[in-house]
Order: C-alpha cells, then structure tokens, then sequence
C-alpha cells in the first residue's frame, strides 16, 4: 500500500512523515514536495520523493500516480490562492483514482465564522463530490501558534488577548500529526469527520497554565479589537497580517473554536499531551534560540 503525505517540508507534515517512518516501511511512503532538495534527507531514508507543486496541477499527476492513501496538508497564502490549490491536489487525486483522501481542514468547518473556514469549507466539498472515501481531519488550533504571545511574555510584556471569555481546543502539533499518521495506516475510516479539539480553555486559562510552567505571573490584558490592532501595528506586525490576527481573536470571542469531543482520544488511544507539556516545549525553544 502507498500512502503519499504534501507539505512535508512543512511544520505539520514533516512530523506526519517521521510518525509513519516508525511504523510503516520507508518504500511504502510517498511524498509530493515543490523543492525536491529540501525533501533529500527523506530520499536517502528510502522514501519515494515526487515533484509535486499545487500551482502546476500537472505535476501532482504524476505525483499521486499509483497511491493508494492520501493525506492533504492545507496549503498557506490567501483564501483564493489556498481554494484554487486545494482543488488542483483534489482533481488529481482523482484523476491518479487514489484510494482514500485525508485532509487537514479546520474545527467546525461547516459552521465555522473564523475567516480562514471558506478554504476548509470548500475543499471538503470538493472532496466529497469526487466520490472517494476520505477523513477530515478537523484540527482545533495549533499550541504553537500561540509562540508570539509566549515570546511577548518572556519579554516583559503581560498576555494581549481580545478575545474575551472565549474557549479554544489547543493541542501540541505533534498530536495533530499522530492523528493524522494514525488514519492513515488505520482502517475504518472511510468517510469520517474528526473534530480534534484539546481540553477548551480561555486565554486566561492558558495564560494561567503558562505561569506555572514559568514560576511566576502572567498577568493578561483584555482589549477591544481597535486596541488589540493597534498595539500589533506599533509591536511591528505587518499591517497586511494585523486584521487576520485580529480575526482569529475575534472568531474566538465568537465561540468559533469552542468545539468539545473526544476525537482524539478515539485516534490517538490516549488523552492529549498536557497543555504544560507543549508550553514547556515552546519556552524552551524560544529560549535556546
């Protein structure tokens, strides 16, 4: 059986490709990558390493040609860009009639109010309407991606947040990329949503939790989004990337992340990694860098 696995030269797919290398035989695996270079360590490994970029949809052809099993990893760029390439990877998988379709999409996709929610919206649909059976990985939100803010608290500065009360279902990348590695080599998952989503928590819950790991307060500032954004502007985020920041925190408000299951337990046989854990992680990197 040939599992192919994009993005692997990325944060998400590179630890789904380490996941499966611990388990499944090197000549099982497959990857499609833009920079054949970048992927040269997983060739000498044994692993099958295609062309395969999602601006030249001719290139995924030959790239998903004889797979069975099939994990998408969501692109990044603008909503449009992101659509348009998501659908070319779904129109040769289909073309290559691959097997099985896992994608990595967003929690609640289908109601969802945050605005990345069209891109994952209309991927799924997309992959429905090939016929093929698939999985969506519906991933919460990435601990990492809160590694701004915990860099700001190192730095003197207290948690900025306004998002209000606010729940979100983090959980360490490195879980996200098990679930996903864990569909992919399991059976029985033929047309399946997985809402992944952590234990929820507030931002002053995790603000808290972020204290303990580092021994002392972390005191948390609640503002409006004008606030919010302008304090990102004069902190030097760049302005095209000020209203997107905004967004999400706005979403969170809203209750767009607040989505309780007990997915990943069902996958990964075992709760998730302590919020503490991850935390510890990130301070820790932070600080060695």
């Amino acid at each position: 059986m040939k599992i192919l696995v994009t993005g692997v030269t990325g944060k998400l797919g590179s630890i789904v490709i380490e996941q499966l290398l611990e388990t499944v035989p090197a000549h099982n695996l497959v990857v499609s990558v833009r920079n054949l270079e970048k992927a040269e360590s997983l060739r000498a490994r044994g692993v099958d390493v295609r062309h395969g970029d999602f601006d030249q949809p001719e290139t995924l052809d030959k790239a998903f040609a004889g797979i069975d099993r099939l994990l998408i990893v969501s692109t990044d760029g603008d909503n449009e860009t992101r659509i348009r390439q998501h659908a070319a990877a779904v129109t040769a998988a289909q073309k290559a009639n691959v097997g099985f379709i896992a994608y990595t999409s967003l929690g609640n996709a289908s109601e969802n109010s945050i605005f990345l929610a069209p891109v994952h919206r209309a991927t799924e649909e997309a992959i429905k309407n090939t016929g093929i059976p698939y999985s969506f990985l519906r991933n919460n939100w990435y601990l990492e991606n809160e590694t701004g803010s915990i860099q700001a608290v190192l730095g003197g500065a207290p948690w900025l947040t306004s998002a209000g009360s606010g729940k979100v279902g983090w959980a360490t990348r490195r879980d996200y990329a098990k679930a996903a590695a864990a569909v992919l080599v399991g059976e029985g998952h033929e047309n399946t949503v997985y809402e992944l989503s952590g234990k929820l928590l507030t931002q002053e819950e995790l603000a808290s939790l972020l204290a303990g790991v580092l021994g002392r307060e972390v005191p948390v500032q609640q503002v409006d989004d004008a606030t919010y954004a302008n304090i990102m502007s004069s902190a030097g985020v760049p302005e095209p990337v000020v209203p997107i920041l905004v967004g999400i925190q706005s979403a969170i408000r809203d209750g767009a992340l607040e989505v309780e299951s007990n997915d990943f337990h069902k996958l990964l046989g075992r709760p998730t990694t302590p919020i503490e854990e991850g935390l510890r992680q990130i301070v820790s990197e932070i600080q060695s860098n």
